[in-house]
């Protein structure tokens, strides 16, 4: 049987000023796809939205990946501390989440895509946080913080392999739930009370003046999970996210196989 096929929205590295880091930096994306069994296709900007739609109706899930803030104008707000906007992405990650929710494909979003997610189901955004971006990739030790799980949520029994206790590398125990140690590349964010209609928190940062959602899943049983930070990046991530990567691809694959 084929592997799953994974649609991956991505930045266009001719866009960048370091397009071979952004080119690596894609590749990590679809390596950490390749890992655990899926075939990923990536799509950036350059991609007329009748090819993403396309190979979106013939994926069986969707990533959706780092990259620039998201227009402000998709949550109802003028700039106040947006940067670096392109509409050409949120064009491209729009496409693919609205492609993937008539299919009903399993999502996955990794730091812009949990922000991206929560916006395109009805969310908000906090256009500036300090203190959560460091250096950018490649260039220097990234910033680290505490993320937390949610207790009996979604995400900790993926984490857990289903059994209940993280029992994880790099988790610590805590009296509200298991923490771990993550890289940090953003400087916006999503808060509880702004979180989409349909979605729920399943892990808080703590950015010193209130809790940060660094993970969300879906409040029914639609596969749609996100993080803050960047999985993908091993070298900085708890080996224990592997386990989400491969979730995703399962679930992509079962969503095949309900079709068939």
């Amino acid at each position: 049987m084929s592997r799953p096929r994974i649609a991956i929205t991505l930045a266009d590295p001719a866009r960048s000023h370091d397009e071979a880091g952004a080119r690596l930096k894609n590749e990590l994306y679809l390596d950490a796809v390749r890992r655990v069994g899926g075939e990923p296709v990536g799509l950036d900007e350059a991609a007329p939205e009748g090819i993403v739609a396309e190979t979106v109706s013939r994926a069986d899930g969707v990533l959706l990946s780092g990259g620039t803030d998201l227009d402000p104008a998709l949550y109802g707000e003028t700039p106040d501390g947006s940067v670096g906007v392109r509409r050409d992405r949120d064009r491209l990650d729009l496409t693919a989440w609205r492609a993937a929710e008539e299919r009903g494909a399993p999502v996955l979003g990794i730091c812009r895509g949990l922000q991206a997610i929560n916006v395109f189901m009805g969310g908000r955004l906090v256009q500036h946080v300090d203190g959560h971006q460091g250096p950018s990739f490649g260039e220097g030790d990234p910033v680290i913080h505490r993320f937390t799980l949610v207790p009996g949520s979604r995400l900790a029994r993926i984490l857990d392999g289903q059994s209940g206790n993280a029992g994880a590398e790099g988790a610590i125990g805590a009296s509200n739930g298991v923490s771990f140690a993550v890289n940090s590349y953003h400087h916006q964010a999503v808060r509880a009370p702004d979180l989409a209609p349909g979605l729920v928190a399943a892990g808080f940062a703590d950015d010193g003046g209130g809790k940060l959602v660094e993970a969300l899943e879906s409040a029914d049983a639609r596969w749609i999970f996100a993080v803050q930070f960047h999985p993908e990046r091993v070298e900085t991530t708890p080996h224990a996210f592997e386990r989400l990567f491969a979730a995703f691809v399962d679930a992509a694959a079962e969503a095949r196989s309900s079709r068939t």
